[in-house]
């Protein structure tokens, strides 16, 4: 399937929710005919060269992992998710984004009991997450009030550790002064920052300042350069996992979702073998493998947005009570430095 039919593929969710609650394929399930096995060579069912080089997917449905560059994909189910996070873990995080504390429109009038639920399935996980990467919207207007709502119910999680970037959101009313004085300590310029875990280099970019609305994210001349720097002494077999909130590839940008300069930032990392982009904005979980580099989004914790070109435009979209907790949800990644291999496994709240 090519990258470029992910829209005409996509039942829209919409037309899902008309069907029932346990049809809800678009956000949980794989597009199960999208490509075929072509290399089995471990002979484990898993084609680890071609296996759905674009796919649309969420919940609790799906294990990735990344080993040498090479990329491969199974179908979980909650016993075999567990028993993949128990036997393949040397350090794990957890992925959450787009948490809107403030919003309380129709979508979801109380984003503070769906990110308490998020926070709680993460405090469930048999071992505790080594850290947490929030990818974004954090707050819905940017309010101190906000923030201190979201730093209090974060402090409940087992996490050792939370790292942010800021979403558009969250610089909306003071261009990020209010963000960067509580979570850019050691940061630079507009918050971006790296940090090493094990072996694994991170990389915290930041490309929501000075968008128009609906607007591509931007991430500037300044930080390309202070990227293409950090990056240069770093052997290419180090894995690499980068982590912004609006997304590094061209998901649908007539609604802005992408970034008109991350070619250039792709670019200082394409002699690596393993590249992992994680990225928020779309309230949807969307995945594609780009030779060495494999792009995922993930849910949010407050409310869905439309699948890409499926409503005129978009923004919070109302699901009935009972379905809602299936279209929000948490990333939750393990590494295992003997393999150097990521694992993926997004979770929904209900």
């Amino acid at each position: 399937m090519d990258c470029k039919q992910i829209k005409e593929t996509i039942t829209p969710i919409q037309n899902i929710m008309k069907i029932k609650p346990n049809r809800i394929t678009e956000v949980r399930h794989l597009l199960a005919k999208a490509d075929h096995i072509g290399e089995d060579h471990a002979h484990d069912g898993v084609d680890r060269r071609g296996f759905l080089k674009c796919m649309a997917w969420a919940g609790t449905g799906m294990l990735w992992t990344v080993s040498g560059g090479v990329l491969g994909s199974r179908i979980l189910g909650p016993l075999t998710a567990g028993a993949a996070e128990s036997s393949m873990r040397d350090f794990s995080f957890v992925q959450i984004s787009d948490s809107h504390i403030g919003f309380s429109k129709p979508a979801n009038t109380d984003v503070v009991g769906t990110l308490k639920q998020a926070i709680a399935k993460i405090n469930a996980l048999p071992a505790a997450p080594d850290f947490i990467l929030h990818t974004g919207d954090l707050s819905h207007l940017s309010e101190p009030a906000e923030f201190d709502t979201l730093d209090q119910l974060l402090k409940t999680s087992r996490a050792k550790q939370i790292f942010y970037v800021p979403g558009e959101h969250d610089v909306i009313s003071d261009n990020g002064k209010e963000f960067r004085s509580r979570y850019g300590k050691g940061t630079k310029g507009n918050g971006w920052f790296s940090f090493d875990q094990r072996g694994v280099h991170f990389i915290g970019l930041v490309n929501v300042m000075n968008i128009a609305e609906g607007g591509l994210g931007i991430l500037g001349d300044d930080q390309l350069a202070w990227l293409k720097d950090d990056v240069s002494g770093l052997s290419t077999s180090t894995p690499i996992v980068v982590f912004a909130h609006v997304p590094l590839w061209s998901i649908y940008p007539k609604w802005g979702w992408g970034t008109q300069d991350a070619e250039q930032a792709l670019g200082y990392l394409k002699r690596f073998g393993s590249v992992t982009v994680l990225n928020g904005h779309i309230h949807q979980t969307l995945k594609k493998v780009e030779g060495n580099v494999t792009f995922h989004t993930a849910t949010s914790t407050a409310f869905p947005q439309p699948a890409p070109g499926a409503a005129p435009k978009p923004g919070p979209m109302k699901v009935a009570p009972e379905i809602l907790p299936t279209v929000l949800g948490i990333t939750e990644v393990n590494y295992v430095e003997s393999s150097h291999s990521l694992a993926v496994v997004d979770s929904k709240l209900g």
